[in-house]
C-alpha cells in the first residue's frame, strides 16, 4: 500500500467514477483502475463492484475505506504537525462561518487573515451552527466561527468577542431612552428562523416562549437573514432585537430607531472551534489574536455590565 494508492481509493469512493476519479487525481483512468487493481489483489479483497453504474462499494470495500480515511487523516495531521513545529504557515484552512456574522465580521478581518497568512488558502463557507459543529467534528472544516458555549467535547472553543444587542423598533419615529424588557409590544416583534441560534438567544432575552407574539396578524414569517429581518421590519413598522455590528452600517435615520437595553446588557460570545485534534495551534492563536485587536475598539464601550445569553435551546 502507498499513499497514491489510499488517494485513488478514496476518490473513487467519494466520486463512484473512476473517470472522475482520475481527473481529480491528476492521473489516466487506465494508471488509477491499474493501481486500484493492485491494491486489491495485495489484500485480497476486492473493494469496488465494477459492473455497476455508477460503481458501487463492497461491503468488505465499505470497511477498508473507512480505515483508509484514518490513515489518510493522521497522515495529514502528521504532516500539519511537522509543518508547525517548523514554523511554516501554508496549505488550506476551511473555515465555516455563521450566517449572523460573516457579513459583519469577515469584511473587518479577511483583508488581515490574506496578509498575516499569504502562503494559506483560506475557503471560507457561511453555514449554520449545526452543520459546522458537524464538519468540525468530521475534520471536514479546520475552523468554526459561531456564538459560543456549544458544550460540544470533543470540540475546543476560543473566544473571540462579545457582542451586545439592540433593539430596533419601527414602530415610532425615534428614541433617546434605553428600553426595559418587559416594556417592549411584542405584538409586531419579528424573530429569524430557528435554524439560527441568534434567533434562540432573542427568544431566551425576551422570554418569548411565554409570551405571545404577533397577535392578530394573518401571517407568518421568518427571515433567513439579518439583512431580510431588518428590510420586513423595516415594512412592517415592527421591532426585533439585533447584534450591535449588524447595526454599524445603518443610515442616521435607522439608527434613532434603536435602543439599548436598560441595566445588564444581553450579549453573545463569539468564538473559534476547532476539533481536539487540530495541529495548527500557532494559527489559532495569530487569528484569535488579530480579530480582538480589530474588534476591540469597536465593541470594547458596548458592553458593560454584560450577560452572555446561551446559543443552545436547552440551557
Amino acid at each position: 500500500m502507498n499513499l497514491q494508492q489510499i488517494e485513488y481509493v478514496l476518490a473513487v469512493a467519494e466520486l463512484q467514477y473512476f473517470g472522475i476519479a482520475a481527473k481529480k487525481c491528476f492521473v489516466t483512468q487506465p494508471t488509477l483502475s491499474t493501481m486500484i487493481s493492485r491494491y486489491e489483489e495485495e489484500i485480497g479483497i476486492k473493494i469496488f463492484d465494477r459492473k455497476t453504474k455508477p460503481v458501487t462499494v463492497t461491503k468488505e470495500g465499505a470497511t477498508v475505506i473507512e480505515q483508509l480515511k484514518i490513515i489518510q487523516r493522521s497522515i495529514i495531521e502528521l504532516q500539519e504537525k511537522i509543518d508547525d513545529m517548523k514554523g511554516e504557515m501554508t496549505g488550506t484552512l476551511k473555515i465555516g462561518i455563521i450566517p449572523t456574522v460573516a457579513p459583519y465580521l469577515l469584511p473587518k478581518i479577511l483583508p488581515i487573515f490574506t496578509k498575516t497568512f499569504p502562503k494559506i488558502n483560506f475557503l471560507i463557507s457561511e453555514i449554520p451552527t449545526q452543520i459546522i459543529i458537524e464538519q468540525v467534528s468530521t475534520r471536514q472544516l479546520d475552523i468554526g466561527i459561531v456564538a459560543i458555549p456549544l458544550q460540544e467535547n470533543q470540540l475546543l472553543e476560543t473566544p473571540l468577542y462579545h457582542e451586545s444587542f439592540v433593539l430596533f423598533d419601527c414602530q415610532k419615529n425615534g428614541f433617546s431612552s434605553d428600553v426595559v424588557l418587559s416594556e417592549i409590544n411584542y405584538s409586531n416583534f419579528w424573530l429569524l428562523q430557528e435554524e439560527h441560534c441568534l434567533s434562540t438567544q432573542v427568544v431566551k432575552i425576551c422570554d418569548l416562549e411565554n409570551c405571545a407574539i404577533n397577535e392578530g396578524v394573518n401571517f407568518e414569517f421568518k427571515a433567513g437573514s439579518i439583512d431580510s429581518l431588518i428590510r420586513f421590519v423595516k415594512l412592517n413598522k415592527g421591532v426585533t432585537l439585533l447584534p450591535y455590528l449588524a447595526t454599524l452600517d445603518f443610515t442616521i435615520a435607522d439608527k434613532k430607531k434603536l435602543r439599548r437595553i436598560e441595566g445588564t446588557q444581553p450579549l453573545r460570545t463569539i468564538g473559534m472551534v476547532t476539533h481536539q485534534h487540530f495541529v495548527k495551534r500557532n494559527i489559532i492563536d495569530i487569528l484569535q489574536t488579530n480579530i480582538q485587536n480589530k474588534m476591540r475598539p469597536i465593541l470594547s464601550q458596548k458592553n458593560e455590565k454584560g450577560s452572555v445569553v446561551s446559543p443552545l435551546k436547552n440551557t
